[in-house]
């Protein structure tokens, strides 16, 4: 669950909903079509004379026309306050006709305008919210839409350009795309999502910046000249949700296309940092590349771990306690003392660990020569999850 507060905003704007600027030109060119209007008055003014609600027709047109005002951009309040104003010439007009009535016909008239001003502008603003959900639904399906074609890649480029502009974003020069992954699933209109919008946009402007969601990550879309937009997004994650999660970001490539592979290197690198069990919040794809270039052959990757450590296995209590030896020995730039202080051991015990590697596979991993042939075979254990599992020959 997010641990800051979220912005109270449900989702985006959308283009019916602007509010056009408070003055009489505006007001004007917003009213509402006056021949709707005068018509829903007469009958306004008839049924508080006959003392009897607004008919279910009548409701329906004053929704229509509310969606019809919507559409054109009119702002609720303008439509209401006119509605209320027109309403207010009609009672002038009735209080001022020659009709006389009684003070309790007076009253009861009274009541049903009342009444029936309240339906009617029930019913105003049921039919602008209907119309403002609709243009939102269709404005998010719309940058649905984007987000799976400019991830995917799956439409013409300079097309995917022009639709990239509606939505406030440049697709020149390289950008950089960082996904993030946390224990519980992430959609486009859940809290942290909008929580790190809002922080994002906020921080930096909307042209250089894309937040969004896809198969439960959240992705960021930047440029790579900005270049601190990964680590921001990285902090907004975490304090977003109050869960393990893990952010993976990958190199700058320029273009639209450069987006897709840029999304594809930083979902693969966010998996291989999970396979591995990479400590590091944020992950740099830049830095699994060792990794990536020795999964591309699992064959020669299996051989060479079974060549190089195979004979491991004939420790007392099996591989595992040597080969995290080797783990921490490459890690601290094979110092025995730094070895021994980073697994809570003695010197000595590092100094026999890596006398019995030595014995054990052939290699020395304090040779220059040979240290490179046990590191790599290092780097393939932990990609292949050996020794807890077992290794599987090539045909």
């Amino acid at each position: 669950m997010p641990t800051r507060r979220r912005p109270q905003d449900a989702g985006p704007v959308a283009p019916a909903a602007a509010v056009p600027a408070l003055d009489a030109e505006t007001a004007a060119e917003n009213e509402p079509p006056p021949g709707d209007m005068h018509r829903h008055l007469k009958r306004l003014a008839d049924a508080s004379l006959n003392k009897r609600g607004l008919p279910e027709e009548d409701l329906e047109e004053l929704r229509q026309l509310a969606a019809a005002a919507a559409a054109r951009g009119t702002a609720l309040r303008f439509l209401v306050a006119e509605y209320l104003g027109s309403v207010c010439r009609i009672w002038t007009d009735l209080s001022d006709s020659q009709q006389v009535l009684a003070p309790e016909d007076l009253r009861e008239v009274g009541s049903a305008l009342i009444k029936a001003i309240g339906d009617a502008t029930v019913a105003l603003t049921q039919g602008y919210e209907t119309a403002h959900r609709a243009a939102v639904r269709g404005e998010e399906a719309m940058r649905r839409e984007f987000v799976d074609d400019l991830l995917d890649g799956r439409t013409d480029l300079g097309r995917l350009a022009e639709r990239a502009e509606r939505f406030g974003l440049r697709l020149v020069g390289p950008h950089s795309v960082a996904v993030a992954r946390a224990d519980s699933p992430v959609g486009a209109g859940d809290d942290t999502t909008r929580y790190v919008e809002e922080a994002l946009t906020s921080r930096f402007s909307t042209g250089n910046v894309l937040i969004t969601t896809k198969d439960s990550l959240l992705v960021c879309v930047s440029p790579g000249a900005v270049q601190d937009v990964p680590d921001f997004f990285a902090t907004a994650v975490r304090h977003a949700v109050d869960e393990q999660c893990r952010i993976a970001v990958s190199r700058p490539r320029p273009g639209p296309s450069g987006i897709v592979r840029s999304y594809q290197e930083a979902r693969s690198a966010l998996d291989l940092a999970t396979q591995l069990g990479l400590s590091p919040p944020l992950i740099h794809a830049s830095d699994l590349l060792v990794f990536q270039v020795l999964g591309r052959d699992r064959a020669a990757i299996t051989d060479l771990v079974a060549t190089a450590l195979g004979g491991l296995e004939d420790a007392r209590g099996g591989p595992k306690a040597l080969l995290e030896t080797l783990t921490a020995y490459f890690a601290t730039g094979c110092l025995n003392t730094a070895t021994a202080r980073r697994l809570g051991l003695s010197v000595r015990t590092i100094t026999y660990r890596l006398t019995r590697i030595r014995q054990l596979t052939g290699h020395d991993p304090a040779d220059p020569d040979q240290r490179y042939i046990l590191q790599t075979a290092v780097l393939g254990a932990r990609l292949l999850d050996w020794p807890s599992r077992p290794l599987q020959p090539a045909d």
